[in-house]
């Protein structure tokens, strides 16, 4: 309601007389200024429990703060003591000290984790989910994609003629006389006609049929996933942008170290040969074995990189004794990316079923240090060969080691330190004296590129200096990396780069053309696709939402003696 006015306020009695507005203002004044002088305090808890308790003997500062001391408090009121038995007393307390337990919220005030453990907070979750999801496809970015039709893609290649020195044609001398005669008969005819004129020259060449495969991969959003993850990520959204990403990141797999089976491609790997242990003193930076068990039985299998393995090789058996390290050693096949390792350990070989993984080397040798497994992935589990697919192709990888390629080396050591990038100029060399090749690029794993940029600082050639540059204030600039090896042979700069998926220990050596103008190669690497990478959204048949990738075609090189590599390369 409205306060009433000033002159209701300061007014006289109604029958005292009538006060001027002079005096009312004054009075009015003098009013305000009072309260504006008025102390002022503010009252916290401490205050009213003592208001409260004054004048009435209670020290609220020694009272129990929470429910559960009030109530053992009140047990202990001498009305209630002599009231009950000392049993009845006892039975109550009991009863209160078991719902103590059950009810937190008794003996405690609301904190972070009272009454529930989680407390009663928001969370901070920062929305969507984060990425982290590695996506390199260099190979695919590059590699020239065309149409195909039908079943599979075929070319016919002319690959050598009389002069060339390719194709197994051989050369012959051009001179002639008056007297030359030439028989210009049709091959197989009964008949011989000669001419007078040069030899005729000769030819080779093959006629080339690809197939092609069919790929997918599939993802499922349950529609629980999908409405649950509203306001927070849209999950199909993510289903459908992972699956196309994980059909382009595995098919980058297959252009690099993919295998087929079907006519023309290289098919499976062999299990590795010749394999053998040999027991030896921990050396520095070695740890000797532990739970070794008089000898150990050793299986190895030929590695293809992310694909799978070979079956499994014979056993070889070693005398071991605790802190020592096994070196073993196996012959690989050619294309092998290296070795997969499984031992077993006892006074007997105990089967495959015990034999575990040990572990994986990109060259023919693999030391078995430290405590020997007991558990993993069994040797019993390699029940067939994993390395090449019926419904596949060759990719780069194999195709470079394979026996159509220009050159193959299986170095089984370490990158020469005294002469580095060596191992290259002995490729080079090699693929001009065969084909006149003079390639692009070679495509390293990043461990072993590191061991040729490491190789320029340890050299005992004098032939290389680096320089470590330092700015004006402070701070030193460390380290070097190659980035190209010149060809010796030809002069070219061939590019060194690092492959994301390459394993360990391998090195192709790539021609992306020809150094044949009127080759009618424009590339020396395609992919053809008869249907490129395309998606598709199933039809709802089930709570769920469904989605696949598909792609049908093909990978081919039209030239694979231009191009070379190098496995083996021990990691140091």
């Amino acid at each position: 309601m409205a306060l009433p006015n000033a002159e209701v306020l300061f007014g006289e009695a109604p029958d005292a007389p009538k006060l001027s507005k002079a005096e009312v203002a004054t009075r009015f004044d003098s009013l305000m200024k009072a309260v504006s002088n008025a102390p002022t305090r503010t009252l916290g808890p401490q205050d009213v429990t003592a208001a409260f308790g004054a004048g009435h003997g209670i020290d609220f500062s020694s009272q129990p703060t929470n429910a559960y001391g009030m109530l053992t408090k009140a047990l202990q009121a001498p009305e209630l003591t002599k009231g009950i038995s000392a049993e009845a007393l006892a039975s109550v307390t009991e009863a209160l000290d078991q719902l103590k337990s059950q009810q937190p919220d008794l003996v405690k005030d609301i904190t972070t984790s009272s009454p529930v453990g989680t407390g009663l907070v928001a969370f901070d979750l920062e929305a969507p989910a984060k990425m982290l999801t590695p996506r390199p496809t260099p190979l695919r970015n590059r590699i020239a994609r065309r149409k195909g039709v039908g079943l599979s893609h075929r070319f016919k290649r002319i690959t050598g003629f009389t002069g060339t020195g390719t194709g197994g044609v051989a050369n012959l001398h051009p001179g002639i006389a008056d007297s030359t005669q030439t028989n210009f008969a049709p091959s197989g005819a009964s008949n011989s006609l000669y001419y007078a004129r040069g030899p005729k020259i000769s030819y080779a060449g093959d006629d080339q049929t690809v197939p092609y495969s069919q790929f997918s991969v599939s993802d499922e959003v349950t529609w629980s996933a999908q409405y649950a993850g509203q306001g927070f990520q849209d999950i199909r959204q993510l289903s459908r942008t992972s699956l196309m990403y994980s059909s382009m990141l595995l098919e980058e797999r297959m252009l690099l170290m993919g295998r087929g089976t079907a006519s023309g491609f290289l098919g499976a790997l062999s299990a590795p040969t010749g394999v053998a242990g040999t027991a030896r003193s921990a050396a520095a930076g070695e740890t000797g074995i532990s739970g070794a068990t008089t000898s150990l039985y050793i299986k190895v299998t030929a590695d293809a990189g992310d694909f799978g393995q070979s079956v499994l090789s014979s056993a070889a058996t070693v005398a071991v004794t605790n802190g020592q390290v096994v070196d073993v050693t196996a012959t690989l096949p050619a294309g092998a990316t290296g070795m997969r390792v499984y031992v077993s350990t006892g006074a007997s070989d105990p089967g495959d079923a015990s034999r575990w993984f040990v572990g994986r080397s990109g060259y023919n040798t693999f030391t078995v240090q430290g405590a020997l497994p007991t558990s993993g992935t069994a040797a019993s589990t390699v029940t067939a060969d994993t390395t090449a697919y019926a419904s596949g192709y060759d990719g780069i990888l194999p195709i470079c080691t394979g026996a159509n390629a220009g050159y193959t080396k299986q170095l089984n050591a370490a990158l020469s330190t005294s002469n580095p990038g060596s191992e290259w100029q002995a490729a080079f060399a090699s693929l001009y004296q065969a084909v006149k090749a003079d390639p692009d690029r070679t495509l390293l794993n990043g461990s072993d590129r590191k061991q040729l940029s490491d190789a320029l600082k340890t050299s005992s050639s004098s032939n290389y200096r680096m320089t470590i540059t330092q700015d004006e204030i402070t701070g030193v600039t460390l380290g070097d990396v190659v980035n190209t090896i010149v060809n010796e042979v030809t002069g070219k700069g061939v590019g060194v780069e690092v492959h994301p998926w390459m394993p360990q220990g391998n090195s192709v050596i790539m021609s992306d053309t020809l150094p044949i103008p009127d080759s009618e190669v424009s590339d020396v690497w395609a992919v053809y696709n008869v249907q490129d990478l395309l998606g598709i959204d199933w039809p709802v048949t089930q709570f769920a939402y469904e989605s696949s990738s598909y792609w049908f075609g093909t990978f081919l090189c039209y030239a694979p003696a231009w191009n070379g590599s190098i496995t083996g390369i021990k990691f140091v």
